[in-house]
């Protein structure tokens, strides 16, 4: 019974991370994002000038 629920308790506790670590994927992505279009602007203004 033991080995049952510490098995069930390991898997609720993966599935939980894999969410987290997908969450936070989704949040450096769009950090990602946000500097890329702030290099882009800075680029393109540097050429304008």
């Amino acid at each position: 019974m033991k080995k049952i629920l510490a098995t069930s308790l390991l898997v609720v506790l993966a599935l939980t991370g894999c969410n987290t670590f997908k969450g936070f994927g989704k949040d450096v992505s769009k950090a990602g994002d946000a500097v890329t279009d702030t290099a882009e602007k800075t680029s393109d203004e540097i050429r304008r000038n």
